[in-house]
């Protein structure tokens, strides 16, 4: 009998594991097509098929997996978004070359461009922040001047909050300009830069498949002007009116960009004038977000996602109605990590949901700004709030580790 494959384009460092572990429990042969498969640990350690391929040209990647199909019956093919996103936009392609279910390419390559997922957003009159796009550092200063300081100033193509950050100042401005535009930031093509006024307010994201909110959460950031995540909570403390109003602004994104196919995961801030969209993105969300829905209600987002994308049908029934929270272990400075130590006792906690490192000791740490400066994850999970609380506390008493700073250069 021909054994089912799922093709995974790329990985994720957060979320591959879970993408196959999933694959594997649905009876599914997990194939990873990728530029270089050792930047996945998890594909050596669990021995799972890795192909290296140019994931960036879809002729090349039709090639491998013709020739997969003499060996494998291809039940589906997703991707994770990669440092612009277009990977997630190929699957989508591969997947109407060889007739498979997936999103519509066109939708997801019009919403991963935050410039032209603005545009449309705003005709369908959802609520956004005011915004303008730049292109070199004179546009850059007039945009802001416009928009008004505090700004957000962040690449119009990327994910994970790379090169994104609130600019206070124009000195702040001027400095994040020339980061930009100095050479650091890399550029898969021309630079568009997106400058957008700074909704302040709390902030929450919707979980959604297919048209249905299946959680909210809320979470607060480490140290600014950048936005890296240190603690979520599902669901989110709101009142039945407020939830209704998230849930139904986040629904309004799905027609206005084309979207509804699979899971789509809204970010919003509730302003003063009431949510306000910051970005919307048509995949599961990374990071601690799977594992903290799952924790709360009990859906499972990547394994439902992986049944839609081999043609099954998926359940989203709620188990269960938890509070669910994550503390985010965030490198405090750059340098080495000597040592890390009390993961396990704290994964040994009742009521500890999982506990996640990203990375291994002696690994360098150089801070960006963005998702690469998180070390791993605590999730706790009860039916209290406070407890749940003092659970996650109590797991993150038992964590610690040490960064040996970069030794500096002598004069």
């Amino acid at each position: 009998m021909t054994r089912r494959a799922l093709i995974l384009l790329e990985g994720h460092g957060s979320i591959g594991l879970l993408y196959v572990k999933a694959a594997q429990r649905l009876g599914l042969y997990p194939i990873t097509l990728s530029a270089d498969p050792t930047q996945y640990d998890y594909l050596a350690a669990e021995a799972t098929e890795a192909i290296r391929v140019d994931t960036d040209n879809l002729d090349v990647l039709i090639h491998e997996c013709s020739q997969l199909r003499a060996t494998y019956d291809i039940a589906g093919i997703t991707g994770f978004s990669g440092a612009d996103e277009s990977v997630y936009v190929t699957g989508g392609k591969l997947c109407r070359h060889f007739g498979l279910p997936g999103p519509n390419p066109a939708s997801i390559e019009r919403c991963c461009d935050k410039f032209t997922q603005r545009q449309l957003l705003a005709e369908a009159g959802v609520p956004i922040p005011a915004y303008r796009l730049a292109a070199n550092a004179t546009d850059i200063e007039s945009a802001a001047a416009e928009v008004g300081l505090p700004a957000i100033v962040k690449p119009a193509l990327g994910s994970g909050s790379s090169g994104v950050r609130l600019c206070r100042n124009t000195d702040e401005l001027a400095e994040h300009t020339t980061y930009l535009l100095g050479g650091q930031h890399i550029w898969r093509s021309s630079p568009r830069i997106l400058i957008e006024e700074f909704a302040q307010g709390p902030f929450f994201s919707a979980h959604i498949m297919g048209n249905e909110v299946i959680g909210i959460d809320t979470a607060d950031f480490d140290r600014p002007p950048y936005f890296v995540f240190r603690h979520f909570t599902c669901p989110a403390p709101l009142t039945d009116e407020e939830h209704e109003r998230i849930a139904d602004i986040s629904r309004s994104c799905l027609p206005a960009l084309g979207l509804g196919w699979g899971p789509t995961n809204v970010d919003l801030r509730w302003t003063k004038f009431g949510p306000v969209v910051i970005e919307v993105n048509p995949r599961v969300a990374g990071g601690t977000s799977p594992r903290l829905v799952q924790a709360a209600c009990g859906v499972d987002l990547i394994t439902e996602h992986i049944k839609l994308v081999v043609g099954n049908e998926w359940d989203l029934r709620r188990s269960h109605s938890h509070i669910a929270a994550a503390q985010c272990l965030n490198a405090e400075r750059d340098g080495i990590l000597d040592w890390i130590d009390g993961h396990s006792r704290a994964a040994a906690v009742p009521g500890v949901a999982e506990v996640k490192l990203y990375i291994k000791p002696k690994t360098p740490i150089v801070r960006k700004g963005d998702y690469r400066d998180r070390i791993g994850h605590v999730i706790a999970a009860s039916p209290n709030r406070a407890r749940t609380e003092a659970i996650l506390q109590r797991a993150m008493d038992l964590i610690s580790w040490s960064i040996t700073p970069f030794p500096t250069v002598s004069e």
